[in-house]
Formats: C-alpha cells, sequence, structure tokens
C-alpha cells in the first residue's frame, strides 16, 4: 500500500521557542575549540524533522528582533522579571541563523513585535488565502490561533493540537485562551492577570460565565458558581478590572502586523551546500559533515529523500508470501521484524513479521490480530515453519533494530535465529555511545529525517492503548512495514560509516554483534530465587525501617515524612541549623544524597535518614520486588540486558537492574543469598581481580605497577610500602587501606579534596600522597597528562579494544565541565576496556558452553562478573575451563587474575 500525500500547509517555525527549548532540555554540547553547540545541534535537527514531515510546504522560522516591542509601551514591567540569556545560549544564536539561512529557509525578525505577532499575521494570510497553516512551538499562548485551518504541532514532544485538542489540554477552546491568560496572568512573561485567580479559578469562571467580557457583564452571578472563594471574588475582579483588561491585551497575539512580504514568499530555496559544510565542520558535527561529503545533498534533511514513494504491502494469502519468501532467500541481506502482544520477551507472542529488501518496499504478515472484523489471516503455525529454515539458517544474513528482543521471541516460538549480520541499534551506539538515544525513531529522524509512525498513533495511549493484536490490520500494515523499511535504511546509512572506521567496525563485528545472542540466551535462561527467603528479609527489613523512622522524629522533635525534601529542609536548616552545602537550581537547600552523605559525617539526623533511604530502597527494588518478577512458566526471574545505555560500554539491566545490588552492605549480601541454584547444580562465580588497576598498569606501562603485579604482591600494600618509604611487611592495615583509596581513587579522577575527605586527614596530607604516590609511579602521571593532551585534540579516548568515548566537554570554558571531562578522559580507557572483556570473555563462554554441550549456562553477569549455574558432576571441569577462558580475554602486559567462586547461592559463590 502506498502512502497517501496530503496538500502542503504553510509551515511556521516559533525559532524562539525551539531555540530555548533545545537549550535547556538537551545535554550540553562543545566543539573542541569549547563553543556551545548543543542549542544549534537542537534547533537544527527540529528543523530538519520539519523538513521531512512536510516536503514541500513554505515554510519561514520566526526569532523575536531585539529591542522592546509594543506591549513593553503599554506595561513597562512586560517580561521585566525575565533572567538575562545565558552567555552559552547567546554565543549559538548567530550561528543558527547561519546554518538556517544556508538551509534555504526563510529567516524573519520584525522589530516593535513578538515572533507570535509575525507567525499570527501570517497564519492570518494563510487562512485568507484558503491555505492551512501548521504552527511548530512549544508555546502554550499560541493555542489562541488554533481554528480548522491553523493547528500547533510540537516537534520536541511530537504532538499535535487542533481545536479539540486545544480543548482537550485546557478545558476550553482555542476563541476562549486569551481570556484563560489575561485571568490567570503569565510569570513568565509578567502578565500580571487578576490577583489571586489561578487556573482553577479561571477556568471555573470561563467554564461558567464565558469570555472576560461576558464575565464583568454578570459579576453578580460568580457566586452561583460554588467554587472555593466565589463568594468573595466579584469584589476583587472590579476592583482589578483595569488590570485584567491590561493583561487581555499583553497576552492578545496580533494578527495584523505591517510585513513586507507575503506567505508567497516563503519559498524554501536551494541549500548552499559550500557553506553548510564549511559550518558543519566548524561546529564538528560530524554526522551531518558526511552527510554532505558523500550524498552532495547536505540542504535536505537527509542523504535518502524523505519524498520516496513507498510501497508497503499487506501479506493474507498464500501466494503472495510465497513469493515473497522466494525474494527472502535469494536475497543478499534482508531486514526482518517482529509484532508482538508484550515488551516483555518471555511472555510476548508473535502477532505477525514484516521484511524488507529493498529502500521504500516492504510488507507485513499479520499472524494473530484479533478485533471484531478481522479479515482473514494466513495461519501462524504455517508461516512460521516455512521461515524456520530460512530463519535458522546461518548463511542468509538478516539486519534488525534490537534483534536480541527477536531472537529471544522466536525462541519462544521454536526457532533459533541465525545469521545475524548487523543490528541498526548497536551500530549506531559503536558510532557514538554517548548519544543520548538508540531507537529506531530517533535514529531514523537523526539520520534519515525521517518522522516514523509512532506505536502511539496506532494505538492509542495510556490506559485506552491497544494491543498490537487488536490494532486494525489497515493501520498496523504501514507502521510495521516501516519498521522493517526504516531498519534497511538505517543499515545502509550507518553501515558504510563504521566501516570507514576499522577498530570501530571490528569492535561491532566480533564483540558487540556476537554478544547479542549470548546476552538473549543468558536473559532466556534466567536466575533462581528463594522467594520464601526475601519475603523474610523484607519484613525484617520493615521493622528496621520503623525504627529509624522514630530514632528519626525523636532527633528531630517532631514527626515529619521522611521522603519529603520540603520537609527535611525545613528540619535540617531552618530548625536544626545544619549547614547548607549546596542549594536546588530554584535555590532551596538540597537534601540530594550526596549531601546527606557529607552531613552523615559530622550528624546524626542525617546519617538516620541515609539508612532509611538505602534500606527502603533495597525492600522496594529487590526484597519486596524480586519474587513478584517470577516468571510463571520458568519459576525464574529474568532480567534484560541492554547493550547500547551505558557511555563506557558496560551492560546495564533492568527487571530486576542486577547491578545495583549492594556488595558490601550485609543487606545487599543477603539479596545474593536468594540468588540459589537448582536441585543438583551449583553455582559458580568467576570474577576478574583488581582488572581496571590492571589495565591502568598496562595503559601506563608503569614498572613499578606492572613488577608490582607480575610478582603476584598485594598491589595495595605494595602501594602503601612506595608512597610511605617503608618495607612491605611493615605496612599496617591502616595505611594499606589509604593506598587502596589512591589506587582506585586516581583512576576515577579523585581530586586532593576529595581524598582527603575519604581517609579523614587533611587536605595538604592527602596532597602530599599524590605527590609520592606520582614520584614512584611515573608512568601513570605521564598516561594521565598524555590522554587528557589527546583528548583535547580529538575530543574523545579509547579503549585498547577501539571502542571510541567522545568528550563534548573536554574543551569547555566552564572549568567544572572541562575538569569533569578531563577525569572521564583518564577514566573511561579503564572502565570501557574493562567492559569490553568481560564481553568478550561472556561470548568465549558462551560459545564454549553451546559447543561442549555441558549441563551448564551463564545465568548472570554484573559488573566484571560472569555466575554460571552447573550441573554438579561438571563444577571442577567448567571451574578450570572457565578460569582459562577468561584469563585469555585479552592480552595485558600484567595477567588477568580470574577468581572462581562456588556456592549454594550467589552469595557463597562470589
Amino acid at each position: 500500500m502506498t502512502k497517501e500525500t496530503t496538500p502542503a500547509p504553510l509551515v511556521l517555525v516559533d525559532g524562539s521557542s525551539y531555540l530555548f527549548r533545545a537549550f535547556h532540555a538537551l545535554p550540553p554540547l562543545h566543539n573542541s575549540k569549547g563553543l556551545p553547540t548543543g542549542a544549534i545541534k537542537g534547533v537544527i535537527s527540529m528543523l530538519r524533522r520539519l523538513r521531512a514531515d512536510y516536503p514541500g510546504s513554505h515554510l519561514a522560522v520566526v526569532f523575536d528582533a531585539k529591542g522592546p516591542t509594543f506591549r513593553s509601551e503599554l506595561y513597562a514591567e512586560y517580561k521585566a522579571h525575565r533572567p538575562p540569556m545565558p552567555d552559552d545560549l547567546r554565543v549559538q544564536i548567530e550561528p543558527i541563523h547561519q546554518i538556517i539561512r544556508a538551509l534555504g529557509l526563510p529567516l524573519l525578525a520584525v522589530e516593535g513585535v513578538e515572533a507570535d505577532d509575525v507567525i499570527g499575521t501570517l497564519a492570518a494570510q494563510a487562512t485568507e488565502a484558503g491555505v492551512d497553516t501548521v504552527i511548530s512551538t512549544g508555546d502554550k499562548d499560541m493555542a489562541q490561533l488554533v481554528n480548522q485551518h491553523i493547528s500547533l504541532v510540537n516537534t520536541m514532544t511530537d504532538t499535535r493540537m487542533d481545536v479539540e485538542g486545544v480543548r482537550e489540554k485546557f478545558g476550553i477552546g482555542p476563541e476562549l485562551i486569551i481570556d484563560y491568560l489575561a485571568l490567570m496572568g503569565d510569570s513568565v512573561d509578567n502578565i500580571p492577570g487578576v490577583p489571586g485567580v489561578g487556573q482553577k479559578t479561571a477556568l471555573a469562571l470561563l467554564q461558567g460565565l464565558g469570555s472576560l467580557e461576558q464575565i464583568y457583564a454578570n459579576l453578580e452571578r460568580i457566586p452561583e458558581l460554588g467554587f472555593r472563594g466565589a463568594k468573595s471574588l466579584p469584589a476583587k475582579m472590579a476592583e482589578n478590572e483595569e488590570l485584567a483588561r491590561l493583561s487581555y491585551q499583553l497576552a492578545t497575539i496580533k494578527c495584523d502586523v505591517d510585513l513586507d512580504l507575503g506567505i508567497d514568499a516563503l519559498v524554501v530555496a536551494d541549500p548552499d551546500n559550500e557553506q553548510l559544510l564549511a559550518l558543519y565542520r566548524e561546529l564538528e558535527f560530524r554526522g551531518w559533515v558526511e552527510e554532505l561529503e558523500n550524498s552532495g545533498a547536505g540542504g535536505e534533511p537527509a542523504p535518502a529523500a524523505p519524498q520516496l514513494e513507498v510501497d508497503y504491502q499487506l501479506v493474507t494469502e498464500r501466494e503472495p508470501f510465497l513469493a515473497w519468501l522466494k525474494r527472502l532467500q535469494q536475497a543478499s541481506l534482508f531486514a526482518f521484524d517482529t509484532e508482538t502482544t508484550s515488551l516483555d520477551y518471555m511472555q510476548a507472542d508473535i502477532v505477525g513479521v514484516s521484511f524488507a529488501i529493498e529502500p521504500g518496499e516492504a510488507a507485513y504478515v499479520p499472524l494473530a490480530h484479533r478485533y471484531l472484523g478481522c479479515p482473514e489471516q494466513l495461519d501462524r503455525d504455517w508461516v512460521l515453519a516455512q521461515l524456520k529454515p530460512l530463519l535458522e539458517d546461518p548463511d542468509r544474513p538478516k539486519v534488525g533494530q534490537n534483534l536480541k528482543y527477536d531472537m529471544s521471541v522466536l525462541a519462544r516460538a521454536g526457532i533459533e535465529l541465525r545469521g545475524i549480520a548487523h543490528d541498526t541499534m548497536l551500530q549506531s551506539y559503536v558510532l557514538d555511545s554517548v548519544a543520548n538515544r538508540h531507537d529506531m525513531d530517533t535514529l531514523a529522524s537523526t539520520h534519515l529525517g525521517i518522522t516514523t509512525i509512532t506505536y502511539e498513533e496506532v494505538a492509542g495511549k495510556g490506559a485506552k492503548q491497544k494491543g498490537f493484536d487488536e490494532v486494525e490490520l489497515d493501520v498496523a500494515g504501514p507502521y510495521a512495514a516501516e519498521d522493517a523499511d526504516i531498519t534497511l535504511r538505517l543499515h545502509r546509512t550507518l553501515w558504510p560509516r563504521l566501516e570507514a572506521e576499522t577498530r570501530l567496525a571490528t569492535l561491532y563485528q566480533d564483540i558487540e554483534l556476537p554478544l547479542l545472542s549470548a546476552l538473549s540466551r543468558t536473559e532466556r535462561r534466567g536466575a533462581l530465587i528463594d522467594p520464601w527467603l526475601l519475603q523474610q528479609q523484607s519484613e525484617e527489613i520493615g521493622r528496621r525501617l520503623d525504627e529509624l523512622e522514630t530514632e528519626a522524629w525523636e532527633l528531630a522533635g517532631e514527626k515529619f515524612n521522611l521522603g519529603s525534601p520540603k520537609q527535611l529542609q525545613q528540619i535540617f536548616f531552618e530548625k536544626l541549623g545544619l549547614p547548607v552545602i549546596k542549594k536546588t537550581p530554584k535555590g532551596q537547600p538540597s537534601t540530594a544524597e550526596p549531601i546527606l552523605q557529607e552531613l552523615a559525617l559530622d550528624y546524626p539526623l542525617p546519617k538516620v535518614i541515609m539508612e532509611h533511604r538505602g534500606l527502603s530502597k533495597l525492600k522496594s527494588t529487590y526484597t519486596d520486588k524480586l519474587p513478584q518478577q517470577v516468571d510463571p512458566t520458568t519459576g525464574r526471574v529474568h532480567t534484560s540486558y541492554h547493550q547500547a545505555v551505558t557511555a563506557t560500554g558496560r551492560l546495564s539491566s533492568s527487571d530486576p537492574n542486577l547491578q545495583n545490588i549492594p556488595v558490601r552492605s550485609e543487606e545487599g549480601r543477603r539479596i545474593r543469598q536468594a540468588f540459589v541454584a537448582a536441585k543438583g547444580y551449583r553455582l559458580l562465580a568467576a570474577d576478574y581481580s583488581q582488572i581496571e588497576l590492571r589495565i591502568m598498569a598496562h595503559l601506563s606501562g608503569d614498572k613499578g605497577l606492572i613488577t608490582a603485579f607480575s610478582e603476584g604482591r598485594d598491589v595495595h600494600r605494595a602501594t602503601a610500602a612506595e608512597v610511605f618509604g617503608i618495607p612491605l611487611e611493615a605496612v599496617t592495615n591502616e595505611q594499606r587501606r589509604s593506598a587502596k583509596a589512591i589506587n582506585f581513587g586516581l583512576i576515577y579522577g579523585m581530586s586532593a579534596f576529595g581524598l582527603a575527605k575519604q581517609l579523614g586527614v587533611s587536605r595538604k596530607s592527602a596532597q602530599e600522597y599524590i605527590d609520592l604516590y606520582f614520584e614512584r609511579y611515573p608512568g601513570v602521571l605521564a598516561y594521565m597528562e598524555r590522554t587528557r593532551e589527546q583528548a583535547r585534540e580529538q575530543g574523545y579516548v579509547e579503549t585498547l579494544m577501539g571502542r571510541r568515548l567522545y568528550l563534548p566537554e573536554i574543551n569547555s570554558r566552564n572549568g567544572m565541565r572541562r575538569q569533569a571531562a578531563e577525569r572521564t578522559a583518564i577514566n573511561a580507557p579503564m572502565q570501557g576496556t574493562a567492559a569490553d572483556i568481560i564481553k568478550k570473555a561472556m561470548i568465549d563462554v558462551d560459545r564454549w558452553l553451546q559447543e561442549s554441550g555441558l549441563d551448564a549456562a551463564i545465568i548472570m553477569q554484573v559488573h566484571d562478573e560472569l555466575v554460571l549455574e552447573v550441573a554438579e558432576a561438571e563444577v571442577e571441569g567448567v571451574r578450570e575451563q572457565l578460569t582459562q577462558i577468561m584469563g585469555a580475554s585479552a592480552e595485558l602486559d600484567v595477567e588477568l587474575l580470574v577468581e572462581v567462586g562456588e556456592g549454594a547461592n550467589w552469595e557463597e559463590a562470589h
């Protein structure tokens, strides 16, 4: 089926809204010269997406002009309370304007009025000319312009608002929005409104009596409306009538501004590719530079033209399905996707499958849709039986987006997915792990300039959201087929970029892709838990929480909610007079966890609160929740591992999050005791010993560190001997503890201040320890200086296996941001290399277990540790081989020491 085209509307962009929202919503980015670029990237990304959404439309980007406006003359205090524009935003305005002009987009800024007024005037002209208008903004004031010909779109939240949408959002129609703003005022623009009239009162007045004029004509009827304060409101309204009418004027968008051009002049011109290339290079927007260099179409939103005609077929009969199957069997590569009943891979049933072989052409085969009047579908078992040989063929290459999920879902249907050649989520992640998101919708927008059909658009939102099996076929077909099509197009865009970077391509093909299958098997195996042990612990924690609450109330001298930051602020800083260490962005004293930790060193109440928070979180996250997460079929808990989340390459996990179970606390160890081996099995926990310090020794080449490890010494005791200048045998436990803090602190970029706080010594003493450390281990200092310099020059650092970690703040003019980036530059290669090594170990161990046929499987991967469930008779053989395989996962100048423990539960094995 081909997507229909609709007449192109006029598109008006509220550039000022884009500017501030991009600046505040997106993380701060900088180029290597320290120029802030986050708002530039955000604004231009939204414009590119908008161009793709409305191909062929006339368009203008409208900004506020400098200087006062007519509203300032009406009311001197208008916008007077707004803080000055941040310097980091101010310097990005001109580059944004330059790129917009180079893209060929009309840019308007009219003196004496605001961007809203210019947009309102152009929209009115369009309506008069019979042309529909789409206004792209995040400003609620614009809702007053909405009518049957004018709608709002918010590209940041992907929401659209027509007349009905305004009523749904505000509780009133567009015709009353000005009255609404006039009554309640606007603190952002400093529109006064009527004192004492807030949102609820304004709505009650407008819904009960009508417009501002009607309200003032019927003040005596206000008490009849019955809301709180209605009886005294008429007098207040009468007293402030002048203020209300002034507010109405200030809130009204002018739709009759005298403009030098009309809507016919808002034609999108051809882009100036040469100028764009120069700007993108200067700002270091690598992806857009490559688009221009590779496609020569840099003015367009994407290298693949968004206007590409698509042919999305709905396959419900055997003959066309078999024709598609034949094409898939002959294809050199095809994109594949499943539609299912659930995001939980252990519960999801297949609803349909989609394929794409060429861009713009895709098919969806519905198999299990169920709704009243649903057309006949192909038999699911028959289709899957036809697909099974193809999907299990390792010589038939497939590409997908997050194929680990599809692999697990297919496994439930008796199909073992093989021939995974590519995964676009992992391609994106390897190219730039610092990027915020790697989901298909974001990648399509970023790399193809295409706005995809969202799940909410086909299935609805919230409580009324349907399952995909309840979605009508004519709606489900284009959505599902688009998934396969977009995946194929993303692969054709991302893979050439990866291929051009040999080390990244090797990392992707040797680590991330094969890990996908190993993780799927680990997830599906799951871990057995003892729910009764957890229930007992929950009850004990509950009693301890009650005790801590009582203790906190006694220390505070009153009862209060321990989870309320507002009440904590009042008790800590007003009642008890504790020192204010840091303030929130709103100027309130902070009670965040790092602040509590610092206060807990000197004051009893914060210490009690810290313990209460920690136990409460353990209870809600683990002891209460884990038994509820047991799969009814397998009797085990099945976490989801995420490959494309952390910047360093480490895995994260959710439902349950296995990475955050505390190791050092007694409560955390008891939770680990609840992870048990099945009857007839034992758990083996294999952990790399001091892996990041060993990687530091390798990367720095420091002879002292390498010697300590090579001779099998206790490296912390050896460091203490070096730093304190004493024989190894004379080192005390306290000195070893200090040396351990130095060893680990320095690789995490700890300052003398931080070390002093951790050791409980003066800052001067801590600095002396650090200086002595660097004297004894000069290679470490040289590595740190070398790494900082490389990071500043190239904007990224690398792991041993070539994983690249971009550092957008490394040349920031903001000292704190720059120093944080420098600390990351030093630590990331070690943490990232450790992540690569454990991933390689997991792949190798999984492959060995698959080939050996042993009754053993990986059930968890947590930090630097693999946990296996092994039949009792095979424990010793697996332990020996496990040690060898993990020890050979990387070649370092020092030995990779693997420690393997055994037990009936995870804590015992660990």
